[in-house]
């Protein structure tokens, strides 16, 4: 079995790297991914929210809900 076999050890391995999380309202974080749980939620460090690929607004620690992600993806 591989080392990302499960959704979470992707995440896992995700953890204290640059992250790109993508809102279903079309919304885009980008920051250092720090913690999560198994719903899914997220906390982000030095955080941005992005629109159409510029920075909009520097956040630093933001928690964001697991049922509002429709992607995790790293930078």
């Amino acid at each position: 079995m591989n080392e990302l076999s499960r959704p979470l050890d992707a995440l896992n391995k995700a953890r204290d790297k640059r992250v790109i999380v993508e809102l279903k309202n079309g919304r885009q974080y980008v920051g250092k991914l720090h913690a999560f749980d198994i719903h899914i939620n997220v906390v982000l460090h030095e955080a941005e929210e992005r629109v159409d690929g510029e920075v909009k607004r520097k956040l630093g620690v933001t928690f964001i809900r697991g049922d509002t992600i429709i992607m995790i993806s790293a930078e």
